[in-house]
């Protein structure tokens, strides 16, 4: 107890000091965490308005360019020069000029175009507004008369504004007139009305000229402030903070101003001081826990250590029973390992043994299939021999066509019966599936002509089908099924075995159906068992069915049984869809390659 007392107190001093460490650590990482977050938003914000203060400099310098070179280009004008003369009376040509002064507006979209002549009369404008009557008309004229480009922003009744650029008009050297076209910002206004900031230009009297805002338009922007503060505003009848970003415009001695609003960066700073406050009492819980850990680690281990010497000599006992244990599982182990060998050997001979005994079962038929061959050709050397003694040379040469003919079917016969008898290998690959299911038949159809069947039918569909798998097991599978129907169908007139095959999507379904008594339904759950078998003694021994589901398994593919509504068995294969392999060029492939074959 005394040991632990002391362990207490000494983590109570480390306790205090942590907690000193840690909030100091905290002050100056939240302080930190909010200084940089202020920063960055406060330069995302300036950024942004910075970009809209750049925009909006090029649209309206853009307006204004466009129409500062219209005065200049028409005051050269022969047909302008013209409007200036006056008759014998001392009338001008006014109707021509409004004529000129409306064509010139309409097509240059200007507020409005003027002539006036140099004493400041009007000879013609477009609009028939009044511009014509503001104060700084003469200013205009006089920079004209001085052979200059006149400019002027001029603000009259109504709260109406506008820019103004004046070209005088020379006729064979002598000030005849002046040319003014006056430029509308509606449009400009409308375009700074769809941004979210407060955009305005003030003048160099400090009186915002053009603004978003239609209340803050010809309003001294001293009037628009806080007074005492610069940097908040009149919004909405309440003065907010703003952050003021102003670009100089020389040529028109105008300040262009965006208004971005602080409250992101307020809102970075209160969510950087959450979360760092957050992540110091995370760290700060943290440190606490595993403190505390560590003393309850200690004072576990000083109890633990007296209960660890007595349970060191129990382990060692263990440990040895444990070796003795080890020992006899592992040799348990590698009994286990060479009984699954056996075991694996045994089912293969015992799939070899089920072909054999499928070919033991069709060896009568299949004698009788070679017999009939023999035969023949013994019959048509007999005759050929009698045609050479007689000289009929090409009843020989038939002879000997008929006798090539029968020898190529027994090859054909023979080498079917080869490849089935063959032990597979455990190749996978694209197989056709009318090639494999021709071989079958060419095995089983002796058999079931000696039993009487009267047909066996293929589908159109099956020629042209492939499917993964190996050529000699799938070939099994088939032989299985049909000797099994042959078996059910043997002696009953009118037999019929059916093979069909489609496509559906990746898979292709193949059905072996035949029109006798079918499966009994507590039957078909069983069918696909070992060793299970409704026919007689000696008549087999019920694995055909238990290797062609375990074939098909192997394949990627299912085997099902049932009956078919119009009555008799039907065995449904799903198998893996494969495409149509290369062809090989010349080289001729051997039929049993992909299988293993050898």
């Amino acid at each position: 107890m005394g040991s632990r007392a002391v362990i207490e107190k000494h983590f109570r001093h480390i306790r205090t000091g942590l907690f000193v460490a840690w909030a100091l650590i905290s002050a100056f990482v939240v302080g930190l965490s909010v200084h940089a977050a202020q920063e960055q938003a406060l330069s995302d914000v300036m950024q942004k308005a910075g970009e809209t203060l750049a925009v909006q400099t090029e649209i309206l310098s853009g307006v204004l360019d466009k129409y500062r070179l219209l005065p200049p280009l028409l005051s050269r004008q022969s047909s302008i020069r013209a409007l200036f003369v006056r008759d014998a009376g001392g009338n001008a040509q006014t109707v021509d000029a409004r004529r000129t002064a409306e064509e010139i507006a309409a097509m240059s979209a200007a507020m409005d175009v003027a002539f006036f002549f140099p004493d400041g009369s009007l000879l013609a404008n477009a609009r028939g507004s009044s511009v014509t009557s503001s104060q700084d008309l003469p200013d205009l004229i006089e920079v004209a008369r001085q052979g200059r480009l006149g400019r002027a922003a001029l603000s009259y009744g109504e709260g109406q504004r506008t820019y103004a650029f004046s070209s005088g008009v020379r006729r064979e050297g002598r000030f005849v007139g002046v040319v003014i076209v006056y430029v509308d910002f509606y449009r400009v206004e409308a375009a700074w009305a769809l941004s979210a900031r407060r955009i305005f230009v003030t003048d160099r009297t400090d009186t915002v000229f053009l603004a978003n805002d239609p209340e803050w338009r010809l309003q001294p922007i001293s009037a628009l402030r806080e007074p005492g503060r610069s940097d908040r505003y009149l919004i909405n009848g309440g003065f907010e903070d703003r952050l003021d970003l102003v670009r100089r415009l020389p040529l028109l001695e105008w300040d262009l101003h965006v208004l971005a609003d602080p409250a992101p960066v307020d809102a970075a700073r209160f969510s950087a001081a959450a979360m760092a406050t957050l992540a110091c009492l995370l760290a700060g819980l943290i440190a606490l826990v595993a403190l505390r850990r560590n003393e309850v680690a200690i004072i576990r281990a000083r109890a633990d250590r007296a209960t660890a010497l007595r349970l060191e000599r129990v382990v060692r006992d263990r440990t040895r029973a444990l070796s003795v244990t080890n020992r006899s599982l592992s040799h348990e182990v590698e009994v286990r390992r060479e009984a699954e060998a056996r075991l694996r050997k045994t089912q293969d001979e015992l799939v070899q043994t089920a072909k054999l005994a499928a070919l033991g079962q069709m060896s009568t038929a299949l004698s009788h299939e070679y017999n009939q061959p023999l035969a023949a050709i013994r019959s048509y050397a007999d005759n050929a021999l009698r045609f050479l003694d007689r000289g009929l040379t090409s009843e020989v040469a038939g002879n000997l066509t008929r006798i090539n003919g029968l020898v190529e079917r027994m090859a054909e016969l023979s080498r079917t019966l080869l490849s089935f008898s063959r032990k597979p290998g455990a190749t996978v690959g694209p197989v056709p599936l009318g090639t494999i299911i021709d071989e079958a038949l060419m095995l089983a159809r002796p058999r079931a002509r000696a039993a009487g069947i009267a047909s066996i039918q293929v589908g159109p569909d099956v020629p042209g089908l492939y499917v993964e798998g190996g050529r000699v097991r799938l070939g099994q599978v088939f032989v299985n099924l049909i000797n099994n129907a042959v078996d059910v169908l043997s002696g009953q007139p009118g037999g019929r075995i059916d093979i069909d095959a489609r496509r559906e999507a990746d898979r292709v379904v193949v059905t072996v159906c035949d029109n006798g008594p079918g499966i009994a339904p507590e039957q078909v759950p069983k069918v696909f068992d070992p060793f299970f078998t409704t026919k007689g003694i000696g008549e087999g021994i019920g694995i055909g069915l238990s290797i062609a589901d375990n074939i098909i398994r192997d394949f990627g593919g299912t085997i099902t049984a049932g009956n078919r509504p119009e009555g008799g068995a039907c065995f449904t294969i799903t198998l893996r869809a494969a495409d149509a392999p290369e062809p090989a060029g010349v080289r001729r492939m051997e039929p049993l390659a992909e299988d293993g074959a050898g």
